[in-house]
């Protein structure tokens, strides 16, 4: 039986070998470690989006449950200035659709002015007149309002939300 002599000598790897695997290894893990991180410090942003859009949602739905006053039936709606809404008088002194027009509210709260956890978040709301609809079954825009919620996040991402109220 003939025995390669270059055989005898290959017997393991050699420390260059050695070295050039842990080298390919670490720049191999460094790289999965900053993806991980990557992701683990981004993997909060859905959160607040969705918080975000919860509560643009809540404030949207509390001002289409107002009473609608139709502009061109000719009554005059008294609203507290808009600087004057707080939270504390929402629910008391805002029951018109048409007072929450400029409403600001830095901190979320619920309308019994309890925290809700969100008071990082702020929120505005803009009342538009708008006419809906074509030909017959058109609806004056006295008679229907755009309600656009605006929600900013703790990191400034802001979430504007639509709905619409009409008097019908």
């Amino acid at each position: 039986m003939y025995i390669d002599p270059a055989r005898l000598r290959q017997a393991g790897i050699s420390l260059i070998e050695l070295i050039i695997f842990i080298v390919i290894i670490s720049v191999a893990l460094t790289g999965i470690l900053l993806v991980m991180n990557q992701t683990t410090a981004h993997s909060a942003d859905p959160l607040l989006h969705k918080q975000a859009i919860a509560a643009a949602e809540s404030l949207l739905e509390e001002v289409q449950l107002q009473d609608f006053v139709d502009q061109n039936d000719g009554i005059t709606t008294v609203c507290p200035p808009a600087s004057a809404v707080t939270a504390a008088t929402r629910a008391t002194d805002y029951h018109i659709v048409d007072c929450y027009d400029g409403f600001a509210m830095a901190g979320i709260t619920d309308l019994n002015n309890n925290p809700t956890g969100l008071a990082a978040y702020n929120a505005s709301v803009a009342i538009t007149a708008e006419a809906l609809g074509a030909g017959a079954d058109t609806i004056a825009a006295g008679s229907a309002v755009r309600i656009t919620v605006t929600v900013t996040d703790p990191q400034g991402a802001a979430i504007a939300i639509d709905g619409y109220r009409t008097k019908y």
